[in-house]
């Protein structure tokens, strides 16, 4: 029995070396995925307690990324950077109208403050009172 494995050993399978051959020339240099942390409490918390439509959700983690995941010289503020609406939109496969109808919702959640138009204080605990709780006071900015 082992002579027997020993001699299939040596023999590869057409298929299989088609297969990869293929994979190699189609497909571009392999590029590893990113992640970015969301706290426990917006899934145990916020999304509890709140009733978020699948595109509030959208923007919302977008922004959040966007200022505490990511290198951001306004980090320590909960400031993120500037946006244009189009750009974002796209980015997020939606509407304008869309995109500033979920801004107003998040904003009246207390999520999110307009600093300018297109830019956004962003809580890091998502709402004032967990940001109290969890000692996040943003540098005094506010």
């Amino acid at each position: 029995m082992g002579d027997i494995r020993k001699i299939l050993s040596q023999f590869h399978s057409k298929k299989r070396d088609n297969i990869n051959s293929t994979q190699k020339s189609v497909t571009e240099p392999s590029i590893q995925p990113s992640s970015s942390e969301i706290p426990d409490l917006f899934f145990d918390d916020i999304l509890a307690k709140n009733k978020l439509t699948r595109t509030e959700i959208t923007v919302l983690i977008f922004l959040y990324r966007q200022v505490w995941s990511r290198p951001n010289q306004y980090k320590s503020h909960g400031i993120g950077p500037l946006n244009s609406y189009i750009e974002m939109a796209n980015y997020l496969h939606i509407t304008t109208e869309d995109l500033s109808h979920n801004l107003r919702s998040l904003e009246n959640y207390g999520f999110i403050e307009t600093v300018r138009s297109g830019q956004y204080f962003v809580r890091k605990y998502f709402t004032e009172v967990l940001d109290t709780k969890y000692g996040q006071d943003y540098d005094q900015f506010f």
